[in-house]
């Protein structure tokens, strides 16, 4: 049974993770790929930079808000078992992790945010939740044990197991192909700097989103809407629409609330790809509200 996370689950112990020391593997990467980024300002052509645009949207619209967020960590909708694994893939080209370390964190800041036990939550610090939390100790790695609590229906999975240990091969393959096609700069837009704007777009949701923003529910954690948030990560900074109705498939619940995720979303159901696509609507008062500001 899919552990789906929301606001009345009960509080228990968090998972026990080590904060001390650096996590080298982590701090290696990014650094690698955050130099790569300013060395792409260098290297600017209108192709590599169209490129980066398009996986952009690949990775963090396909890949992580509609694939490892809202479809397998959320089970807000359903879709074939190929389309599944397709979104996944998407999402390993974010280089945020495998799917299951991904819905195993996710679940647990649900589970625990803003408490005690939420990986990154801004109480501990802005940027403990915006990076640090990544950079130290042994977080980005859950062992089994807590992957099998929180993501059982992914650790069933053979394909997403397999994905999950090798996440980074698609990712590597990627790479290779874009210095063949376009050379240097498609290699530096299209994979160092494209990824290094999407990890700042995710991670400006676990810190940003839970700082600044309007607050139409009164949730139990900090999280806010931040219409700056939503817009770099295709809808996901609206952030306190999801943790009321965090199976939602849905984040920007009114009119002008952008989310290019639902929108993809939306596309699929149209087809009749995506089937029982969960959608919260807002308060009828709070759509009173707003039709009369509008």
């Amino acid at each position: 049974m899919t552990p789906v996370l929301n606001e009345k689950v009960a509080t228990k112990a968090a998972p026990i993770v080590n904060r001390d020391g650096i996590n080298w593997t982590s701090a290696i990467a990014f650094g690698v790929f955050h130099v790569g980024a300013i060395a792409a300002l260098f290297f600017f052509t209108w192709p590599a930079f169209f490129v980066a645009l398009g996986l952009y949207w690949v990775s963090l619209s396909l890949g992580i808000g509609m694939g490892y967020h809202r479809l397998l960590t959320h089970r807000s909708y359903k879709v074939p078992k190929a389309i599944e694994y397709f979104l996944a893939i998407c999402g390993t080209l974010a280089l945020e992790g495998g799917p299951t370390f991904w819905v195993a964190t996710h679940r647990v800041h649900h589970q625990f945010s803003d408490k005690d036990g939420d990986p990154h939550t801004p109480r501990d610090g802005k940027w403990w939740a915006h990076i640090v939390w990544m950079l130290v100790g042994d977080a980005t790695n859950y062992d089994s044990a807590v992957c099998e609590k929180y993501a059982p229906d992914l650790t069933k999975d053979r394909f997403l197991v397999l994905l999950s240990k090798y996440h980074y091969v698609p990712l590597v393959i990627l790479g290779v192909l874009l210095f063949a096609w376009g050379g240097l700069p498609f290699l530096l837009w299209g994979l160092f700097f494209r990824v290094t704007m999407g990890l700042h777009a995710t991670w400006l949701v676990n810190s940003a989103t839970h700082l600044w923003g309007q607050r139409r529910f009164a949730t139990r954690d900090d999280s806010r809407n931040n219409w700056f948030v939503a817009l770099l990560s295709f809808g996901e900074g609206w952030h306190n629409n999801h943790h009321a109705h965090p199976t939602s498939a849905r984040h920007g619940l009114a009119w002008y609330e952008f989310d290019m995720t639902w929108i993809g979303i939306r596309c699929l159901r149209a087809l009749g790809v995506a089937k029982s696509v969960k959608v919260a609507e807002l308060p009828r008062p709070a759509v009173e509200r707003e039709s009369k500001a509008a």
